[in-house]
């Protein structure tokens, strides 16, 4: 009775459900590797299985790539930030957080909505200019800052980034704050003297997280933003903004795949509540329906 129930799915099946669900990701801006990498292992373990005989075989096959992509996310671990900082804070320690990434990404916005997220969960906050490189770039910070009331600490433009993130951080144990973000300058693998600052903030802050940020809206770019980043500091997680645009979302899984780093959050507007803890299932479902 068993046999007559179940049938093997062939190898046609598999390869003509694979590559239409390829194209899908594909369309979602999910990099081309990772695409072909996620749906190889998928028809791998197909390979030989059996299904019910009066089953929609392309459904069946659907949900088992919906499983690997949960299982991306799943395998880059998950951090719940709150709980972090509340334990270094049991320690009278300030939680340091770096953000990284290139200019144009959000960067900036997305500290002051951690910072707002954080006061949300009780913590105080202090905030690093460390950006001394982008004009205007220390008057944004400060200006958002006194819009979440707390303190940002500055030095000029043009000086030592790393000194302003040091400073930040003796001011946080000083004053018992709970939290250091550090604001860095935007740059690209090609602006060495600024990569160099970026390790000496990390060298000199001693972070307990190294956040990239990265432009859901630039795709592919920002999977390998992120892997030039983590070449240079290490990433430890990651924030994805501009959702609430015509992001198509896909450079999450990519950057989640070739990080093996989890996604905290993901911008979804640009108030400063406008951040979106991170849900795999939600966000799977979203992109392969």
């Amino acid at each position: 009775m068993e046999k007559l129930s179940y049938r093997e799915l062939t190898a046609d099946e598999l390869d003509e459900a694979l590559r239409d669900l390829q194209l899908e990701l594909l369309d979602s801006d999910v990099a081309y590797v990772v695409a072909e990498k996620i749906t190889g292992s998928v028809k791998s373990t197909l390979a030989g299985t059996r299904a019910r005989r009066l089953s929609d075989s392309q459904a069946f096959i659907r949900e088992a790539l919906q499983r690997a992509l949960l299982e991306v996310f799943s395998s880059s671990g998950q951090v719940d930030l709150a709980a972090l900082v509340a334990s270094k804070a049991s320690a009278q320690n300030p939680y340091v957080i770096v953000f990284v990434g290139v200019n144009g990404s959000g960067k900036t916005l997305t500290v002051a909505r951690v910072t707002h997220y954080l006061q949300g969960k009780g913590f105080t906050v202090a905030l690093a200019c460390s950006d001394t490189f982008r004009a205007g770039a220390i008057e944004q910070l400060e200006t958002l800052a006194a819009r979440l009331g707390v303190r940002a600490v500055k030095h000029r433009y043009g000086g030592d980034a790393a000194a302003v993130a040091y400073d930040a951080v003796s001011y946080a144990k000083a004053h018992g704050i709970n939290a250091v973000l550090i604001d860095t300058a935007g740059r690209m693998q090609t602006k060495k003297n600024l990569m160099d600052e970026m390790r000496k903030i990390v060298q000199v802050s001693k972070p307990d997280l190294v956040v990239f940020v990265g432009d859901a809206l630039t795709g592919n770019d920002a999977v390998s933003q992120a892997e030039e980043f983590a070449k240079a500091v290490g990433i430890d997680a990651s924030i994805l903004t501009k959702m609430d645009a015509d992001a198509k979302g896909g450079a999450a899984i990519s950057i989640a795949y070739t990080l093996k780093k989890p996604i905290l959050f993901l911008g979804v507007s640009q108030s400063l509540d406008g951040l979106k803890p991170f849900n795999a299932e939600e966000f799977v479902t979203s992109i392969l329906p």
